[in-house]
Formats: structure tokens, C-alpha cells, sequence
């Protein structure tokens, strides 16, 4: 008998045992044996068209949460799935309950004509016929039965041979008939069935058609209103791939395939339920189960945001909206009463921020150049989806802490003020917003980054030194120009004049005379905010100043205004007022 490796280990006075991993987990775990497939043709398929979608939400979602749902969270997210697109819906397990009941006829009354109720039942006749009888009325419906056909579970769990489980499966579907389509009162349905060899994925693949083939036999689909055969990876046993070949094999050797609509319903015991859903529509399936975000037993079943949203990200249609994501999530959320994870893909908070500096300056350069290109094909690094594709703003891609580059810092000015800052403004700006976020332990928010950027580098309401108004004059015998100021320090006016051979000169000349500190222009760009009547100018300047210590330095100031030498002034005014904040500056 295998016995697990035990340690010890010392908490305080308690001292606890612990099991550890074995070195050859091949004593107890045996690789799974996949249908043999020689001639597989899915590897080379593609995914080019959105297959039919049933949301298990209802049904198989709530049933593993540890708190279900109440009937106002059922009626809120039913119709957050209509508005998405889904067109087959299973909503309960309406023998299970009298709210189960009483939902299923809410749902079969407030469905659109296209849309399909589903419900599922175990094979026992007292709850078949409590599950038709939840349905009735409905303009389309599907009765969903099922049956465990592996052989770990027909031999311990039911203790059911193979003929016994073929038996009981056109048993079953023989009695779901005579109460629906083959029941003179019930043609205002449009009646489809269901049935899911369950366990497929450990099932035998020839048992698992061979079953089906007789559940189609009693059934009598059409190829107008095919029967539904639902394979699911009820516990994932192994590797997508082994999943694809049990998919095509089945799809190969089924009889009147056209009757046959293949759904998929991946569980995602290892991590690989989206992987499954591809692959297997690459081998043929028609169909794919799951849940908004991967709810489900044990790790969740098959996350349709997920495989929904990678086929557009393919240029495929998947025929959902999910143009607001953030409302979807906070419905799902609501109902569930489990957060998504900041992770999951699409539909998690922190997917389309970058925090990394190399990230933000890859994802701030591929803007730029997109617009520049003015393309319409979406190539930005690190973003598959534009994030306005589902609801999401440009502002949220960027979020700068501790660890963020200049680019993060940066593209958050561009996008919130239309400042697109000179190179090494980005890096002096990059290092205080870094530490900034250091001393404080946390993330900047957009605001405080940009209140952060003003109050270092912009005059405001608030600054000592305040221009009032400026004329300048060319001086014609040498063509210079001469700038008479009024300004006010502190709400008091004074007058200031300078000489030099342009706006920015002349003014650091009356500067340098009123306050007694040289300046030198390191560095001067300007460009345009806006366009016609509305634009303004944006200009950033680098001034070096000698400090009381007597050694070089510099700062930046930044203007904007719809004249562009007004804008420099504000500019050269801002780092002014940053040195009698100082004291460098005495007024």
C-alpha cells in the first residue's frame, strides 16, 4: 500500500506533519491514453467563423457557487446574457427546486422568440417530466439529458455495464420525445435535445459513439433541427490535444453528421479549458458550453469572454458584444459573488495596464506611430485588443508606480493634458514621479501624476510671480528686440524691461536684471495643441542657473497659450517661481 512521505515542522510548540510531493509520481498517476488517431487533420484547420454559444451560467455556474444565486440575481444576469448575443441560454435545473421552477418560466416567458431555453435533467422519468412541463410554452426549447458512460464511473459510481448505460440512454430519450415533439399539445415548441455522454473525455471514444448513435436512432434528428451531442472534458485528463483527436474521431465517425450539432463543454482542471474550446472547433465541434469568466466546479468551466474575445482578436466575429466589459464583470461579480481575477484575460483590471517602464514606452511608441501612419490595422506592443473594443479607456492602459519608466509618467500627460514632453523632461519627470510613488507605497492614479506634473513644472493661480501683460518692440538699427513687462510678485505690480534677439532672450535679460540670478537656455521645443481657432502652443524650456552652492544646474518649465511667446514666458515664469519656492530666488 502506498504511504506518502511525511515532515516535520515547528510552529511555536505545535508541531504539525506535512505530505510532500513524490519523486515518482508514476507509482500512483498513470499518463492518460488518448483514441488513436492517425490521420488527424485538426492541426491544420483554423478557426474562421463564431460556433453556437450556450452560456451554462444559469445552470452549471451557479450551481458551484458557495453562495447561489436569489431570483433578482438570476432575472439581472439572464438579461445581461440577451444583451450580450446568446441565443441558447440553459438556465436551471428545474427538477432540482421549486425557485429552479419558478425561474425556468420567468425565462421561458421573458425570452425572445430566438432564443433557445435550456434545461437539464438526470434519466429519471418523475424529473423529465418536471423538466418538460418547466418549458412548456416556450418558442424554443431544449431538453439537455445526460449520462456518466466512463468506465471508472459506470463501475464504481453506478455499477452499470455498457449495455445497461446504451439502454437507459434510449430509454430516456425515447420518453423526452413522447412528451415533446412527438406530444400533439406541444407543437408551439420548437423542441431540440440534448444529450452528453458525460465524462466523455475519459470515456472510451467508440463507446462514446456508439451511445450517441443509438440516441440518435430513437431521436430522429433532421439536419433543419439537429440533435445536440455535448462531449464534455467533464474532469480535464489530459493535454487539449488528446481532447481534439476524441472531438474529430467522434466528428468522423458519427452516421448523418449533418443531423449532428458537436458542442464542446471544456472544465479546466489543467488550466486548459480555452485551449480545449479552440482545438476542438478546430476538429470539427459546432458548439461551445461555458461561463462568463470560466464559473464552474472545481477550476471552472471554459471562459466564453475568453474564447469569444481571442476569435476577434483573429479578425473572426464572435457574434457577442462585449463592448462594455467593465458592467459585464461588475453583473458577473454582483451575481457570483466571486471578484474575476485582475489576471483574467480580457476581462481583468490590471490586462490592459502596463506598470513597466519598458512596457509604457514600447505601448506609448506604437501610438505614436499608429497615428502617425494614420493605420487601421491594430499594431500596438503588448495590446492585442484595443481596449476601446470593450469599453475601456486609453487613460487606464498606463499606470505608474515605483517601478515605471519615463514613458508611463509621459503617456499620461500626453493623454490627459496634449503635452508631448521633450525626451529628458520625460526622464526628470519619470525620476519624481517615481519617487513620489516610492515615499508614498503606491500606485499613482492619473490625477495625482498630472497635479503632480503642474505644481513642478506649470505656473497656476496660486504661483508668487504672476505676468500681468508684455509688449515687445524691434529696435530696427540692429534688430533687436526689447520686452516691457508688468508683472506681479505676490498681487504687487512691477515693471521689468530686457533686451535680446527674440521673446525668450529679451525676457530671461529683465529677469536676470530684477532678480539678479543668469539664465541659460539648455533646451527649447515647442509644438501645437489643437488645431484653427481652438489650438494653442505648448512650449517646454531648460534653463541653467547657478545655485547657492555655486554649482550648475537646471530646471524646466512648461507654458501653454495660444501665443506662442506668451507661452515661453509662462514657461520661463514657472521656473521662477520653482526657485522662490526654494528660496534660490529671493523676492
Amino acid at each position: 500500500m502506498f504511504k506518502p512521505s511525511r515532515i516535520l515542522f515547528q510552529v511555536g510548540q505545535t508541531t504539525k506533519k506535512y505530505a510532500t510531493m513524490l519523486k515518482d509520481p508514476s507509482v500512483k498517476y498513470k499518463p492518460f491514453k488518448g483514441v488513436k488517431l492517425t490521420d488527424r487533420t485538426w492541426p491544420n484547420n483554423s478557426i474562421t467563423k463564431a460556433p453556437r454559444w450556450l452560456s451554462t451560467d444559469l445552470r452549471d455556474g451557479n450551481q458551484s457557487l458557495p453562495d447561489p444565486m436569489t431570483i433578482p440575481e438570476k432575472k439581472l444576469f439572464f438579461h445581461k446574457l440577451l444583451d450580450i448575443g446568446f441565443k441558447e441560454i440553459e438556465v436551471s435545473f428545474p427538477s432540482a427546486s421549486q425557485t429552479d421552477f419558478d425561474f425556468t418560466r420567468y425565462a421561458v416567458e421573458n425570452a425572445p422568440e430566438d432564443v433557445n431555453i435550456q434545461v437539464l435533467t438526470q434519466s429519471r422519468e418523475h424529473l423529465v417530466r418536471r423538466t418538460v412541463e418547466s418549458v412548456k410554452g416556450a418558442k424554443r426549447a431544449t431538453i439537455h439529458t445526460y449520462l456518466a458512460t466512463s468506465d471508472l464511473f459506470r463501475d464504481v459510481v453506478f455499477n452499470m455495464s455498457k449495455e445497461d448505460a446504451i439502454a437507459k440512454a434510449i430509454e430516456t430519450t425515447k420518453l423526452v420525445r413522447s412528451l415533446t415533439k412527438d406530444d400533439p399539445n406541444m407543437q408551439d415548441t420548437i423542441w431540440s435535445y440534448e444529450f452528453s455522454p458525460e465524462c466523455f473525455s475519459d470515456t472510451p471514444t467508440d463507446f462514446a459513439v456508439e451511445i450517441c448513435e443509438a440516441v440518435k436512432n430513437a431521436w430522429e434528428p433532421t439536419a433543419e433541427n439537429p440533435i445536440i451531442f455535448n462531449l464534455p472534458a467533464t474532469v480535464e485528463v489530459a493535454s487539449p490535444n488528446v481532447y481534439a483527436d476524441q472531438i474529430e474521431y467522434f466528428c468522423k465517425h458519427i452516421t448523418e453528421r449533418e443531423k449532428v450539432c458537436v458542442s464542446v463543454h471544456p472544465h479546466n482542471d489543467r488550466g486548459c479549458g480555452v485551449a480545449a474550446s479552440e482545438l476542438g472547433l478546430m476538429a470539427g465541434a459546432d458548439r461551445v458550453e461555458g461561463c462568463l469568466f470560466g464559473s464552474g466546479e472545481r477550476t471552472g468551466n471554459v471562459d466564453l469572454v475568453t474564447v469569444a474575445l481571442n476569435m476577434y482578436t483573429q479578425g473572426v466575429s464572435p457574434e457577442l458584444d462585449f463592448s462594455n466589459l467593465d458592467e459585464i464583470v461588475d453583473i458577473v461579480e454582483k451575481c457570483n459573488k466571486i471578484a474575476v481575477n485582475p489576471r483574467a484575460p480580457y476581462g481583468g483590471s490590471l490586462v490592459v495596464c502596463a506598470f513597466s517602464g519598458s512596457h509604457q514606452d514600447a505601448i506609448k511608441k506604437g501610438f505614436t506611430k499608429s497615428e502617425q501612419r494614420q493605420q487601421k490595422e491594430w499594431a500596438i506592443p503588448y495590446l492585442p485588443l484595443d481596449p476601446k473594443d470593450i469599453g475601456r479607456s486609453y487613460e487606464a492602459v498606463i499606470r505608474v508606480n515605483s517601478q515605471s519608466g519615463k514613458g508611463g509618467a509621459a503617456w499620461i500627460i500626453l493623454k490627459a493634458l496634449g503635452l508631448d514632453l521633450p525626451r529628458h523632461l520625460q526622464v526628470e519627470f519619470s525620476n519624481i514621479v517615481q519617487s513620489t510613488a516610492d515615499s508614498l507605497g503606491k500606485e499613482l492614479k492619473s490625477e495625482e501624476i498630472v497635479n503632480l506634473f503642474n505644481e513642478t513644472f506649470m505656473s497656476n493661480e496660486n504661483a508668487v510671480l504672476k505676468l500681468q501683460e508684455y509688449d515687445i518692440f524691434r529696435n530696427k538699427s540692429n534688430d533687436e528686440r526689447e520686452i516691457n513687462a508688468v508683472l506681479t510678485i505676490n498681487d504687487k505690480s512691477i515693471n521689468v524691461k530686457g533686451k535680446g534677439n527674440g521673446p525668450i532672450s529679451s525676457f530671461i535679460d529683465a529677469i536676470t536684471s530684477r532678480f539678479g540670478t543668469y539664465f541659460e537656455v539648455l533646451s527649447y521645443s515647442e509644438h501645437n495643441i489643437g488645431s484653427g481657432t481652438e489650438g494653442k502652443a505648448a512650449t517646454y524650456i531648460q534653463l541653467s542657473y547657478i545655485n547657492s552652492n555655486g554649482d550648475k544646474v537646471s530646471k524646466w518649465g512648461v507654458g501653454v497659450n495660444s501665443d506662442v511667446s506668451e507661452a515661453s514666458i509662462q514657461a520661463i515664469i514657472s521656473v521662477v517661481n520653482s526657485l522662490i519656492e526654494t528660496r534660490e530666488i529671493i523676492i
